[in-house]
């Protein structure tokens, strides 16, 4: 059976949930993000029309469009509209993936047998808009990566369908930087040798890129012949994401402590980046000697920056551990979770803090979590005590 898989993205989603929250931006040119040194969180068409984009410097946007509003961004009301989107898709599609804050795969293979598969998936775009008032595009195929790339070029609120005997002939003439895995220093590597549409990238031998640019060249050569079989996983929310580090000897060592808290932070804030989660809640759980266990949390901004984790973590730990006895136990856990398509708060940290943090974790993701560390967690290394306790609905 020919498999039936559908790309849905919320359009420009940050900017439609401010104008749905106040109509007087409906069609002004409007910048999400904050602050002199900060970057662009997102921005509407009429900005891009400019030359702004996602990610920018707020200073270099506000030249290039000086008569753009700039609003600093409320990820408790994303979150909110996200999760009403997600509810009324999750009650009609038969599996849905929600991969990230604005953006859900759904499997509908079968789906003609009852009804169109696009007239169905029409029909649910049209009760997004109808109950949410927020719009959005999608495109359907015949796996995730041709859907994707097709709701990219139907947008705004264009609504394509690229049947399988269509796929290389719409995939052929776009550039490679429409394959969800080619960044910018593919590009680059690959434009250099004269490859930038995907026909050409789809004539090459796999062997030949894989020689190019590793591992990832024979994935990257499926997707430019239009082939993914990866499948929608069925879309279960997570509720938080924990770890515990126990002493193998009880400590009072207040430094000992607060470098292993500061490790732990850091495990934990790069399994948020890496899953594209933010955190509003922190617990910090302490256990003494004699088996007396304490917490105390906080709520703070959306984040997933460890230089904003470790600071409110520090601040709970000392509030709760008065006692002066020995410790056995520490633990912290983040929960609130918000899907997000940014790695940490862009509505607050600078471009610099973004490059460090996507250096960082560049280099955990190919070398391991202890490639490179702050060196006030250095001593923080992961055991079998420490395990991520992942707590779904």
């Amino acid at each position: 059976m020919i498999r039936a898989i559908v790309h849905m993205d919320l359009d420009t989603f940050f900017v439609s949930c401010e104008r749905l929250e106040n109509s007087q931006l409906e069609g002004i040119p409007l910048i999400i993000g904050g602050g002199d040194r900060g970057v662009v969180a997102s921005c509407s068409y009429e900005a891009r029309r400019f030359g702004v984009r996602s990610a920018m410097p707020i200073n270099m946007a506000m030249r290039l469009c000086p008569q753009a509003k700039i609003v600093k961004g409320d990820m408790e009301l994303y979150s909110k509209l996200s999760h009403d989107v997600t509810q009324v898709i999750q009650e009609k599609a038969p599996i849905m993936e929600k991969a990230s804050i604005d953006e859900f795969y759904l499997d509908i293979t079968g789906m003609d047998r009852f009804h169109g598969s696009y007239k169905w998936t029409n029909e649910l775009a049209q009760s997004v808009i109808k109950e949410t008032g927020l719009p959005i595009s999608f495109a359907l195929s015949v796996n995730k990566t041709v859907s994707k790339i097709a709701t990219g070029e139907g947008k705004p609120r264009g609504n394509l369908e690229i049947p399988e005997n269509n796929v290389q002939a719409f995939l052929n003439p776009l550039s490679i930087q429409k394959i969800p895995m080619v960044g910018n220093v593919t590009f680059q590597l690959l434009s250099r040798i004269g490859i930038r549409t995907i026909q050409t990238l789809s004539e090459m031998p796999a062997e030949v890129l894989q020689r190019m640019i590793g591992k990832n060249g024979l994935e990257i050569w499926k997707k430019a012949n239009g082939i993914d079989n990866t499948p929608v996983e069925p879309y279960t929310e997570r509720k938080s994401i924990s770890t515990e580090h126990t002493f193998s000897q009880d400590t009072i060592d207040i430094i000992k402590l607060k470098s292993v808290l500061m490790g732990m932070v850091e495990k934990l804030a790069f399994q948020l980046r890496s899953e594209q989660w933010l955190t509003s809640t922190i617990v910090v759980k302490i256990r003494y000697a004699n088996f007396d266990t304490e917490t105390k949390q906080c709520k703070i901004a959306y984040t997933s920056a460890d230089h904003v984790l470790t600071r409110n973590v520090t601040d709970l730990f000392d509030k709760l551990y008065q006692r002066r006895m020995r410790l056995r136990l520490i633990g912290i856990r983040f929960s609130g979770l918000v899907r997000g398509t940014y790695q940490i708060n862009l509505f607050e940290d600078t471009q610099e803090m973004l490059s460090l943090y996507a250096a960082m974790d560049k280099m955990k993701s190919r070398y391991g979590f202890d490639a490179v560390m702050r060196c006030a967690g250095a001593s923080f290394k992961p055991n079998t005590k420490d395990e991520i306790l992942r707590r779904k609905l």
